[in-house]
């Protein structure tokens, strides 16, 4: 069985109070109910830089500017695997809101709980509640 390979660009929008905004997945996705970074699919010829600005003016409407690759990782699931690329926004225009009607929250960074994302977000949150990044 071939698995399932998915490129994802997530954005790590951290305003100048070093506070993350999240958002809480659908209900009907894949990993329901988790918070996550807001980001999604690679599209075909997009870069994953490419594809995180897009993502970000699609989900929480805002216009991030200059993100910067933090960390790419991959993730196997049984049934897929998973290419995800963290960019961290801290430039962006407009105000983040849940423009898909998705719950939304700012977390301050040193608060974040890896319990609350996807598996694959772990080393990421705990580099971020670390003061890593």
């Amino acid at each position: 069985m071939t698995l399932k390979q998915l490129n994802i660009a997530a954005g790590i929008i951290r305003n100048s109070g070093k506070e993350i905004f999240i958002t809480q997945r659908d209900a009907s996705s894949h990993m329901a109910g988790f918070w996550e970074f807001p980001g999604g699919k690679i599209e075909a010829g997009e870069t994953p830089e490419q594809a995180v600005i897009r993502e970000l003016q699609e989900e929480v409407g805002i216009e991030a500017k200059a993100p910067v690759l933090l960390k790419t990782l991959e993730h196997r699931f049984p049934d897929r695997i998973i290419m995800l690329y963290f960019f961290l926004v801290e430039e962006w225009q407009g105000e983040p809101y849940g423009k898909e009607g998705q719950p939304k929250r700012w977390v301050k960074q040193s608060e974040l709980k890896a319990e609350e994302f996807p598996p694959a977000n772990e080393a990421v949150v705990s580099a971020l509640k670390n003061n890593e990044f």
